[in-house]
Formats: C-alpha cells, structure tokens, sequence
C-alpha cells in the first residue's frame, strides 16, 4: 500500500465542494388551495324575516386532559458514558527544550520506517551517553513535496549530553525544539491514516481564515518504537505566523 505524499501541505486538501444541505432540497411544498369559503348573501333579505337560526355549530370537543409525554427526556443511561473530545485546534504556546536531533528525508512511501529508524539512532547515541529521553519524540517537517519530505527527529534531554558525540552518525547535533504560538490537534491511530487528520486541521484554518508557517510539528505521546502503528496517539502542532 502507498503513502499519501500531500498530507503535509496547508493548501486546501479537499475542494470546497460540501454543499450545506440548503440546497433545493425540493421545492417548498405551495399551501394547497383553500376550498372556496360559501359566498355570502350579496344583498340582505327583502323582507324581515325571523333569521333562521344559525345552524348549529359542531359541539366543541373539550380539550383532552394532558397526558405525559410519550417520550418524557430520561436520564442517559449509565452505560452512556460521554467522553470528553481531544482538543481540536487548541492554541498552545511552547518553550524551547534541549534536544538531541538527527535531520534526514524520506520518500512518502518509507516515511514511517524511515523515522522511526532516525529516532532508533538517536535512542542508541542517548544510551552511549547513559542520558534517557525527557520528553515525547518528535518530528519536525522542514520541507514537502510530491516525492518526500526533509525532517529532524528530535529527543528531548534534562542534560546535554557529553562531548561532541563522536563516532556516532553524522547528523546527529544538539538543538532547540521549535518554540512559540501554535495549535494543538490529536491524531490516534496509524501513521497512513493522518491524511484524515491533515485534511481537517487544513480545513480548520481556512474556515477561521488562519495562516500558518510552513513547518509542520508531530509529538508522539505514545513511544512510536514499543507501541503499534495503529494505536499511536500523536499531537499534530501547526505554528502560526
């Protein structure tokens, strides 16, 4: 199965085609022609007649008594729980940590085995330096196109680690994770499957008219290297400028 390769970018993924249900849904039903009411008399009785009395009028039915509702509103039932909804375009603002990062690019079609591989690199320098991880990994893309995408991986650290890091793969350097005013979306599920998530994050921001930069920031809450694909749960953040 292919990779999508255009889940990266903030243009409008899907067209603008969801008409509300407004439309002519069929033409509003015309009110059907009352039936004409008896024409009265033109001209009054030549002679005083005694008005024969009216006809009389259909007894009035008593109102019926007020009966309960048939569906009276209920309390939900217990099995009913609600859960509260992940936070959806939440506005965050992020300090910058230490990190340890590796920058590389992929192809749409290897995009997970490629980072997970770069964040297998940097869990092996972290060992070599007996420094564990402070902070969910993350994946900051720099740049998309049709083919790929150029990235870091970061990790993020309390202290810096030893050195210069020899001997460990190029690329490997000490940085800042990215810094200030975003939004906050949730993707769960498998890496394949944020198109769903990118598509709505891009619609999100057209509809309230926001412009973001043109960088993309993914923090994984849960491990990507121990949990499976499917039940990741990461935290898309989208800079804005």
């Amino acid at each position: 199965m292919s990779r999508s390769r255009h889940r990266l970018s903030l243009v409008a993924l899907a067209a603008a085609l969801a008409l509300s249900g407004a439309g002519p849904a069929g033409a509003q039903a015309q009110p059907e022609p009352s039936a004409p009411a008896s024409q009265a008399p033109s001209t009054p009785p030549a002679a005083e007649t005694p008005a024969s009395p009216p006809a009389a009028a259909p007894a009035e039915t008593a109102p019926a008594p007020e009966s309960t509702p048939t569906s009276a509103p209920t309390a939900p039932a217990a099995d009913d729980k609600a859960t509260a909804a992940d936070p959806f375009g939440e506005e965050v603002t992020l300090a910058p940590r230490t990190v340890v990062t590796l920058t590389g690019n992929a192809t749409w079609e290897a995009a997970f085995e490629t980072l997970t591989g770069s964040f297998k690199k940097l869990v092996a320098a972290l060992d070599k330096q007996n420094i564990a991880p402070s902070g969910p990994f993350i994946v900051v893309y720099t740049s998309t196109d049709d083919a790929g995408f150029t990235y870091f991986t970061e990790i993020p650290v309390d202290s810096e680690p030893k050195g210069e890091l020899k001997g460990l793969p190029d690329g490997i350097a000490l940085g800042k994770s990215p810094e200030g005013r975003m939004l906050k979306f949730v993707h769960r599920g498998s890496y394949d499957n944020m198109d769903n998530t990118y598509e709505a994050i891009t619609n999100h921001l057209d509809a309230r008219k926001l412009e973001a930069k043109d960088m993309f920031i993914e923090e994984y809450v849960t491990d990507p290297l121990k949990t499976a694909e499917d039940k990741l749960i990461i935290n898309v953040l989208v800079p804005l400028k």
